[in-house]
């Protein structure tokens, strides 16, 4: 990622238990960023939350939930996030999965890359 200017932050909102053939969403969508060349992806697993049928979903010990909320946050130029959002349309068609998908403008204070 050379140019920290026109950046934006792609934010994914799944569940856990949505799948894409054989293997979860969440991975489908970090191996096609990946492959994608983005810069990279992180996936956050909620400890609670509900979407658009109101059930809610917890951690809580008394009443496990196998579908916990999932967000993938990808950050990345503009124009490689734009590109980004046919396949992941893609995904979520094949997958038939529900789920939300944001886009919104971000400040790149400082990106390093390891040396290694």
């Amino acid at each position: 990622m050379e140019n920290l200017q026109d950046v934006k932050l792609l934010r994914i909102f799944i569940g856990e238990s949505d799948h894409h053939g054989h293997i979860p969403v969440y991975e489908k969508i970090v191996l096609e960023a990946r492959k994608a060349g983005l810069a990279g992806a992180t996936v956050f697993k909620g400890v609670m939350g509900y979407g658009n049928t109101s059930i809610i979903h917890t951690s809580k010990i008394l009443e496990l939930s196998e579908d916990l909320p999932l967000i993938i946050e990808i950050v990345d130029r503009i124009d490689k996030i734009e590109k980004f959002q046919d396949i992941l349309n893609k995904i979520f068609e094949e997958a038939n999965c529900g789920g939300l998908i944001t886009i919104e403008k971000a400040e790149v204070i400082k990106y390093v890359s390891s040396k290694k």
